[in-house]
């Protein structure tokens, strides 16, 4: 399948990048439209550590899920799939002496839409098409803002084994709506990460998430970025640390850093506000 790199605008001044942005997206609704059906979501080419070449068996696949919309009728966003690319890159270079293979699924859409739940959709078929490509290993989704909110939906699909969402963007409570669905999570490892300054996702609906998870799935876990806001900039290399032995621990079966295994272990509310320590990369890594 082919790899698409970045466009050519990509770089420039911020307003001929805008310009530039809004016409190949506007191009891919106007294909979808013109077509009559949506555009699916694909893999594309493994995501490869700066420098490195993806070779030998793969035991296991993390698919790294963009933030999105709540609603669009708009094509892809080239730049929700560029800002995914660190966290997959720093998954596939902690995982490259293990077989482990990192992909940014590339939706057919940027929109949730409402009951269409479209993302959670491009989620379940990446994951179809990892078993095809992979045959019979686990899959991790792990998603940012709306692409932890689809890769928690996905999560009863039958290869994924564990779920990694990053301040996932969950709707207002509503008692006329039905409430997020958890009992897809039963038998996966699930990490949710959220910065409690984050102005964008409530950190408050995804600790209520979490304890309704709890109760369908003990292997529930959460944890608070303090000062941090929705991107997770702040306590970057602490987040990604923390994927990181999330995700080969769940995937490889290996143990998890204390924190992680005890938070997994704790009861609620000690499990699901486990507060992210500074330098947790350098100092429980072994």
């Amino acid at each position: 399948m082919t790899h698409h790199a970045l466009p050519r605008w990509w770089g420039r001044a911020a307003g001929a990048a805008g310009t530039a942005r809004a016409r190949f997206e506007g191009n891919a609704a106007r294909g979808e439209r013109r077509s009559g059906k949506a555009a699916q979501a694909r893999l594309g080419r493994a995501v490869r550590p700066l420098g490195e070449a993806v070779d030998g068996v793969v035991t296991g696949v993390v698919l790294v899920l963009p933030d999105g919309a709540p609603e669009s009728a708009r094509g892809p966003s080239v730049l929700a799939r560029a800002s995914a690319l660190p966290l997959a890159r720093s998954l596939a270079r902690a995982g490259r002496g293990d077989g482990l293979v990192a992909h940014v699924v590339r939706y057919g859409g940027r929109g949730w839409n409402g009951t269409d739940a479209r993302l959670a959709a491009d989620a379940s078929r990446a994951a179809d098409e990892a078993v095809r490509r992979y045959g019979d290993v686990p899959v991790c989704l792990a998603g940012q803002g709306m692409g932890g909110r689809a890769a928690l939906h996905a999560a009863g699909h039958g290869a994924v084994n564990s779920v990694l969402a990053l301040a996932p963007w969950l709707p207002e409570d509503d008692v006329a709506a039905q409430p997020e669905p958890v009992k897809q999570l039963a038998g996966r490892r699930v990490l949710i990460v959220h910065g409690t300054n984050d102005a964008r996702s409530d950190p408050e609906l995804s600790y209520r998430l979490a304890e309704r998870a709890k109760k369908a799935n003990r292997d529930t876990c959460r944890f608070e970025v303090h000062s941090d806001g929705h991107a997770l900039r702040q306590h970057q290399a602490e987040v990604q640390a923390l994927a990181a032995d999330f995700v080969i621990g769940s995937l490889l079966s290996r143990a998890y850093a204390r924190p992680v295994a005890d938070a997994l272990a704790a009861p609620p509310p000690l499990g699901l506000r486990m507060p992210l320590a500074a330098g947790f990369g350098r100092a429980l890594r072994h």
